[in-house]
């Protein structure tokens, strides 16, 4: 006897910081299920410009995509502001943003994602949402560990172990570049969802909002900046190109 089909995922939770890479996976999650919802964080970051964005990148969406905005869920927000008191890092404090002896730079906030992944997943158990969609990424990255895929893969198992829930975390943008990933929010959106991310997304870790560039908002130097703007004009010779 055949066995039953399996249960098709009730939705997906967003990872949601109001960041390019963010805002892309909530497009990819709002194209793949029909119940999204979102989650973000206050960990004392330094860029908490972020934490507005986010609402006008949700309005955005829900009045310019009339196929999405019905799928789009509730937001929550969870605040770990003491979480930053712990890493102590220049994404948590006005430190200076530098390379540090590990090979790490100084915006790496140990544990950041392992911490949000948990808070996601217990979440997701009280809301009935089992995918969990973040934007982490090890082609184009500053190299923090807890953005590696084998991570990822591990933090599932025990999510899923101490949960006996099956819990999926799917990371879209893992094996992209920067350029790859304008790319996809372009499949996904088009140019509307382009300008979106263009013109409400947040992405500088010195929390510049006020300094305009093709690529979007931010100071332009931060390896934050530095990643998007590469990625954008990477992506706008391979489309002028193609």
């Amino acid at each position: 006897m055949a066995s039953p089909p399996a249960e098709e995922p009730a939705g997906a939770l967003v990872l949601f910081s109001g960041g390019q890479d963010s805002t892309t996976c909530l497009g990819y999650a709002l194209d793949r299920y029909a119940r999204v919802e979102t989650v973000g964080f206050n960990y004392g970051q330094r860029h908490s410009i972020e934490l507005e964005c986010r609402q006008r990148v949700r309005s955005a969406i829900a009045e310019r995509f009339p196929d999405w905005a019905p799928r789009l869920g509730p937001d929550h927000m969870i605040d770990i502001s003491s979480f930053g008191a712990i890493g102590d890092t220049a994404l948590t404090s006005d430190a200076e943003i530098v390379m540090t002896e590990s090979g790490l730079p100084s915006t790496f906030v140990p544990g950041r994602n392992l911490v949000f992944f948990v808070y996601a997943a217990a979440l997701g158990y009280r809301r009935g949402l089992n995918v969990l969609v973040g934007g982490m990424c090890e082609t184009d990255y500053s190299g923090y560990p807890d953005c590696r895929d084998e991570t990822m893969q591990a933090l599932q198992t025990a999510i899923g172990l101490g949960t006996e829930i099956p819990f999926s975390i799917e990371t879209p943008l893992m094996w992209l570049s920067k350029a790859e990933s304008w790319a996809l929010a372009d499949k996904l959106g088009g140019a509307t969802f382009i300008d979106l991310i263009l013109e409400e997304t947040h992405t500088c870790y010195r929390g510049d909002h006020a300094t305009k560039h093709d690529w979007g908002y931010g100071c332009g130097t931060c390896p934050a900046c530095d990643l998007r703007a590469k990625g954008y004009r990477e992506w706008r010779e391979m489309a002028q190109a193609g």
